[in-house]
């Protein structure tokens, strides 16, 4: 997440994430304070030869992060003769744009992006941001196989909504054993991560899987962590429960999707081109012409009402 923010990065592009939040700290501009200060970050990517990136493409650029809940972006632009045009001028000195500069390795002829926010809206924009300039300056070869493992996800993820934790994957993946200490005492469970992992390819998650939960004293700490009363893991979990005391062996397994597989081996654009019964836009099937109406018998039996 720290260099591409993504959890099924593409690798075909160099263009990276780099943490700038220290370097821009204590300034003037509220943007890049306020995110700070809310305990996000402020990260940027360098776009190499993108200086002469017209302004209706870094608009374009500017929509994109929006839709991934970012405010807007900020940019450095290097011209030819090494000065900087940049939104940031009235609110940075010279001095502490070129050592932001520096910091990212800009030269002449770079454009550098910034944007500001919690941890997550930084990922999820910069993270779209990036593949998006290096499809745009054709850095994306589909004849070109980039796989990688993504492994020790986090096993928690905490719901501002909720203000309580949720499991990242689901409640049977186990935890790393170096982290038992964190789950039993309740304490920076966000740092806790899980026996997950997921197969990569050029961006697309083709595979993944988890080692699952063995011990009925592990799992029970897992319910009780999630918020679940001894009662309620009873009564929703107990024949699972109970069949973990008779000895369980360690297992895990992984799903492959090969749809994806084919589909980016194919150099296709989406799954629709490559599965045997694509959907159209309402979900209808127009191989099988499903859904098709079905008889007040087959209701019945269902224990389906259909309300007029």
């Amino acid at each position: 997440m720290e260099r591409y923010g993504s959890n099924k990065p593409d690798t075909s592009s160099d263009i990276q994430l780099k943490n700038i939040t220290e370097l821009v700290a204590g300034s003037d501009f509220g943007v890049f304070q306020g995110a700070i200060d809310a305990g996000g970050s402020v990260r940027a990517i360098l776009a190499e030869g993108c200086a002469a990136m017209p302004r209706k493409q870094i608009d374009a650029m500017v929509e994109l992060v929006k839709q991934y809940q970012a405010k807007g972006l900020a940019w450095i632009t290097i011209q030819p003769d090494g000065s900087l045009k940049t939104t940031l001028a009235k609110f940075f000195s010279e001095d502490k744009l070129k050592s932001i500069v520096d910091f990212m390795g800009g030269k002449p002829g770079d454009n550098i992006f910034i944007c500001a926010d919690k941890n997550k809206v930084v990922f999820d924009s910069l993270g779209a941001l990036r593949v998006e300039l290096a499809r745009r300056n054709n850095l994306l070869d589909p004849k070109v196989f980039n796989f990688l493992w993504v492994t020790e996800f986090p096993l928690l993820e905490w719901s501002e909504e909720d203000e309580r934790f949720y499991a990242s994957h689901h409640p049977f993946t186990a935890p790393m054993d170096d982290d038992m200490p964190l789950l039993e005492a309740g304490k920076d469970l966000a740092d806790v991560r899980a026996k997950a992992y997921d197969l990569v390819l050029n961006g697309y998650e083709v595979g993944g899987g988890s080692i699952r939960i063995h011990q009925r004293e592990v799992q029970d700490l897992m319910f009780k962590t999630l918020g679940f009363s001894q009662e309620e893991a009873q009564l929703g979990f107990g024949f699972f429960l109970e069949a973990l005391k008779y000895g369980t062996p360690p297992h895990g397994g992984i799903a492959p999707g090969l749809d994806r597989l084919v589909m980016v081996f194919t150099g296709a654009d989406s799954l629709r081109e490559v599965i045997a019964f694509p959907k159209v836009k309402d979900s209808s099937c127009p191989m099988t012409n499903a859904p098709s109406p079905v008889v007040p018998k087959q209701l019945e039996e269902l224990g389906i009402r259909v309300a007029e």
